[in-house]
Parts: C-alpha cells; structure tokens; sequence
C-alpha cells in the first residue's frame, strides 16, 4: 500500500514594515521626474524649433525610440 504524505505546515513570520518617511523620498522622485521629463524632451522634442543641439546627433540617437513611443519624426 501507498503511504500518503502530508505536505509540512509552515507558520506564518510576520514582518515589521517600517514606512519611509517623506523626507528620504521626496529628493528622489524629484530627481526622477526631472530626469524623466529631460528624456521625454530629447525623444520628443530635440530637433525641433526647441532644439538644444545642432545637427542630426541627438536624432540618430533616440530615433527607434521615437517610433516606439509613436512620436512623429519624418
């Protein structure tokens, strides 16, 4: 005959989750927001009448991701 086994019991951990305050996180989602905002400008805009940088550089570099995001570059 087949013994059956029976799977172990695990008891549950708890876990302590200390919140973050404002203060730590705040510097950062501005940084990122920023940063952000920078490349959504170089992928969308560079080029453009706003342009930053002369010649075709910036254009060749972001150009798949243009697409990619169905900004028009043609």
């Amino acid at each position: 005959m087949a013994e059956s086994i029976a799977p172990p019991t695990v008891s549950p951990v708890s876990v302590k989750v200390t919140p973050l305050p404002l203060r730590a996180v705040l510097p950062w989602a501005v940084f990122v927001g920023t940063l952000m905002l920078v490349l959504l400008y170089f992928v969308g805009a560079e080029q453009g009448a706003t342009s930053v940088f002369s010649g075709e550089g910036v254009h060749e570099w972001v150009h798949d991701g243009r697409h990619l995001l169905g900004f028009p570059c043609h």
